[in-house]
């Protein structure tokens, strides 16, 4: 019995999917990312001011809460993951554990390299490692080392697939006697930047819509970080079992897709609870452009229970796919209202300045999610990611 589930467990031990590396997905993120770096080379040598629509009255724009606050959010499937897995002790997850880390992984690092897009003196950036620079009672201070320190973390979590690409049994081995650490690190770290970020909100106080402005803003942000990491599984699932032409595992996705709804009904009942008990919920039914913006955001977090409520949509890897996709897009609506949308430089500070990205803005925004795109395609195709198949057709 005991060699059967050893053999069981080899057969859905990760492999690599194979295939060429060079077709219309590769060429098309190659392109956008020569245009980003185009676009970069002129952004370091000219200036923000070159390339960017930023301006005094808004100094972070979309490198900041796109690449940066809503890219480290969307890679928290592996954080979302091993908490089932190692924490909760249900294992049966384990075989998401490796894909979803490495989709965290280039998330996560892409949201440090972005940071350094948007600073001014970009070329100051090693303060952050100086201790002689550190302010520990600054926010962007805690955030800038749990995010560092989480990368190295998480880079180390995900590096036994190197080692069996590479044969170093050893290295392995050595790793698995540490390896309950760099979880419990990798648990802990994601929980205090995503709430810190949330607590970036607090601190810019009345120039923030009261929807967002609440000192809840930490615990939502955490919530929506956990709720968004399970639908980002669902969705690169869904993709990766599309692209390479693979069984979806649906006995492994239908119970997560409950979990999901589990915390997502968690988070809802906060995000409102508070928005009734501050008397700010009736700012939501305002003529204004915020109050359109909170419905769209609120609207993608309640789709998914209309989506997948029953047993039977998450049996359905259409409608979990939608459903990721819902909480995905929720997400990104909710810290582009907090951070843009529900900010108003005419609260404080002098009215009159407007901010919408340029298109060299966008392109690069665009380019970081091809180099994403691209890593994930190369890493999956030659190193053990994602669980072996009997028969794999990588096309």
């Amino acid at each position: 019995m005991a060699a059967n589930r050893h053999a069981a467990h080899a057969d859905h031990a990760p492999a690599p999917v194979g295939g060429n590396l060079f077709n219309a997905a590769t060429l098309v993120c190659g392109v956008l990312i020569a245009i980003m770096i185009a676009i970069l080379a002129v952004r370091f040598v000219f200036g923000l001011g070159a390339v960017t629509n930023l301006n005094d009255g808004y100094p972070w724009g979309i490198w900041v809460v796109v690449d940066v606050v809503i890219g480290s959010a969307f890679a928290c499937g592996g954080f979302s993951v091993a908490m089932l897995v190692y924490i909760f002790n249900k294992g049966q997850y384990h075989p998401l554990v490796r894909p979803a880390l490495l989709a965290s992984l280039f998330g996560y690092t892409l949201a440090g390299v972005g940071v350094i897009f948007d600073l001014g003196r970009w070329w100051n950036f090693w303060h952050i490692f100086a201790p002689g620079y550190a302010n520990p009672n600054s926010v962007m201070f805690e955030v800038a080392v749990c995010i560092s320190a989480y990368i190295v973390v998480m880079w180390l979590e995900f590096s036994p697939a190197f080692f069996e690409k590479w044969g170093m049994k050893d290295a392995k081995r050595k790793l698995n006697k540490v390896l309950f650490f760099l979880v419990a690190l990798g648990t802990v770290l994601p929980m205090m930047h995503q709430s810190s970020l949330g607590t970036l909100i607090v601190v810019m106080g009345v120039q923030i819509n009261p929807l967002w402005q609440t000192k809840l803003i930490p615990l939502l942000f955490l919530l929506t970080a956990i709720v968004i990491g399970y639908g980002v599984v669902l969705f690169e699932s869904c993709v990766a079992s599309s692209a390479y032409r693979r069984k979806i595992e649906l006995h492994l996705l239908e119970p997560l897709a409950k979990i999901m709804l589990g915390m997502l009904a968690v988070f809802l009942v906060v995000r409102f609870g508070d928005l009734v008990v501050r008397g700010a919920l009736p700012l939501a039914f305002k003529g204004n452009v915020a109050a359109l913006a909170f419905w769209v955001e609120t609207v993608c977090f309640v789709a998914p229970f209309a989506i997948i409520g029953s047993a039977t949509a998450r049996r359905n890897p259409a409608k979990l796919f939608l459903a990721g996709t819902a909480i995905m897009l929720g997400g990104i609506f909710m810290r582009i209202n907090a951070f843009l949308i529900g900010y108003d430089t005419g609260v404080g500070v002098d009215p009159g300045w407007s901010y919408f990205p340029s298109v060299p803005e966008l392109m690069v925004t665009i380019g970081m999610f091809a180099v994403e795109v691209l890593g994930y395609i190369i890493i999956t195709r030659r190193f053990p990611v994602l669980p072996r198949e009997e028969t794999q057709a990588a096309h």
